[in-house]
């Protein structure tokens, strides 16, 4: 049955911008940033609606951006809206599984009686959710211009209709009554002609013996069950009792169907890519953790300064809320020419979890999301590019530096002017002076390009590369134990040292480890 309005009404995308195909691939950069592991958890919150596709897929467009967080805004300024979604979704769930209970029934009257209960569900839900928009008054154009569509579908005369059909049809099903004689071996079914209540009688005769309550040993058949041959002839001379009961029961199954309306189901996917990602994202916000909708800068503008504050890796803290540990917030930004952020340290001391965080906020950014972090200015990026040391590969006989240079090179070769980089500990298998000379004509290359993004690297002289690059370094309490907190500073000259004493087991730590009676 067909809606009133356009079929392309959606509040994912706005009128005249490009869909992506969800059928495209797992992009190379989710593994190193752990976005494959968000997909995974954002995803079993919306079961059974395929939500991977809509979180793999950034759209390089602001108008989506603008559409999506006006839709964000509306569910946070308006939690009973929010939940009076999430219940629509919950019967829409339950339409779908009767649908899906009557395509396993063997008897074609228990299969027409699945359909008439999804068709009850469905326009159940239906009315709810356009008395609940209306009531509710959202402001985002994406929530209104559903809200004008269900009013306008439930207002239909098909709809009527549908549920006119439906509730007249059940209404006469409950009027049917007939009875069973059951025998050995025979079940024989008849008119119920007034017949009394026996088993009421039964039951009055004994009250006066009653003591207390007792337990109750009736049992109740399922129907959600298929039924067995017994059942099935049961239904069969029942049928042959009320014919044109049945009958109009047959013709309701071959006539509604397709009874969900394409706009209403397209919406109730949809909307779960805000209410999963609210819903993967709640934990953390009672934990006190701070998201917010950043403010998104078109790459083709120029304009590179991007911020954060107090962010964090998002995967990660979904582990330590979890756990009940402690979720450590940093910041960042580039100013004026800076383009990349060189991060050194020591080991273990949370640059890596920094770089990751660095990408999937920009990765959340072109979905439209709310990013981790009080306040966030991030790039539109056309591109997500990562290269994370990866163990040698012992049937390779090129070697690891081999692999970096031509991972770099794939890198530098697709990556477009609005690109966010993350190159994680490169050219760790060669001489300081190779990883200097090759670090410095890697960030050349990608800066001149245009390109934005994080270095981790144990090579100081690459944050003093020039305006272009700024130095933050992994910082220790006083104990030299990890703090985890990444602070925009000059470096100390010692990170390749740290990494070789590191290596060979000679830090401070590993010493005291060693030697220690």
């Amino acid at each position: 049955m067909a809606g009133p309005a356009q079929s392309a009404l959606s509040v994912l995308f706005p009128d005249g911008c490009v869909r992506p195909e969800e059928s495209s691939p797992v992009p190379d950069c989710f593994p190193d940033l752990n976005l494959d592991q968000f997909v995974d958890g954002v995803d079993s919150h919306g079961p059974g609606y395929r939500l991977a596709a809509f979180f793999r897929s950034r759209v390089p467009d602001t108008r989506v951006i603008a559409h999506r967080h006006a839709v964000f805004r509306d569910l946070a300024d308006l939690p009973d809206l929010a939940e009076r979604i999430d219940a629509f979704g919950e019967r829409m769930r339950g339409v779908r599984d009767r649908l899906r209970g009557a395509d396993t029934m063997r008897h074609r009257y228990q299969e027409a009686g699945w359909l008439l209960e999804a068709v009850h569900a469905y326009t159940g839900a239906c009315a709810a959710l356009a008395d609940d928009l209306a009531h509710h008054e959202p402001r985002a154009q994406a929530l209104r211009a559903i809200a004008e569509y269900v009013r306008s579908y439930v207002d239909s005369d098909a709809f009527a209709r549908l549920a006119r059909d439906a509730r007249q049809l059940q209404e006469r099903l409950d009027d049917i009554r007939y009875c069973l004689l059951i025998t050995p071996g025979r079940v024989k079914v008849s008119p119920y002609e007034g017949q009394g209540d026996y088993g009421g009688e039964v039951l009055a005769d004994f009250e006066k013996f009653r003591q207390g309550e007792t337990k109750s040993h009736r049992f109740r058949f399922g129907s959600d069950e298929v039924m067995n041959h017994v059942e099935e002839a049961v239904l069969d001379r029942v049928a042959l009792l009320y014919p044109d009961v049945f009958e109009e029961l047959e013709d309701f199954r071959h006539h509604h169907t397709d009874f969900p309306d394409p706009g209403v189901t397209a919406f109730d996917r949809e909307i779960q890519f805000y209410l999963a990602y609210r819903a993967y994202t709640a934990p953390l916000e009672q934990a006190g953790l701070p998201f917010c909708l950043p403010e998104v800068l078109e790459g083709g503008k120029g304009d590179r300064e991007v911020a954060a504050r107090d962010t964090f890796d998002l995967v990660l803290a979904d582990k330590l809320v979890a756990e009940g540990a402690e979720v450590v917030l940093n910041d960042f930004e580039l100013r004026g020419p800076e383009r990349f952020l060189v991060v050194s340290g020591p080991n273990q001391g949370g640059k890596t979890t920094f770089a990751r965080a660095f990408g999937q906020l920009h990765h959340l950014a072109a979905l439209g999301c709310p990013v981790p972090g009080r306040q966030a200015r991030l790039l539109l990026c056309e591109g997500l590019f990562t290269h994370f040391e990866h163990g040698e590969n012992l049937t390779d006989l090129s070697g690891k530096l081999h692999d970096d240079l031509v991972r770099l090179r794939t890198i530098v070769e697709r990556a477009t002017p609005a690109g966010v980089v993350i190159l994680n500990e490169v050219f760790t298998s060669t001489t300081l002076d190779d990883a200097v000379l090759l670090g410095t004509r890697t960030l050349e290359q990608l800066i001149d390009r245009g390109l934005i993004g994080v270095c981790v690297t144990f090579v100081d002289e690459l944050s003093t590369l020039d305006e272009t690059t700024v130095s933050m370094v992994a910082t220790v309490d006083a104990s030299a134990t990890p703090a985890f907190r990444i602070e925009r500073r000059a470096s100390e000259g010692l990170s390749h040292a740290v990494a070789v004493a590191e290596r060979h087991g000679l830090t401070y730590q590993r010493l005291r480890e060693r030697i220690r009676p």
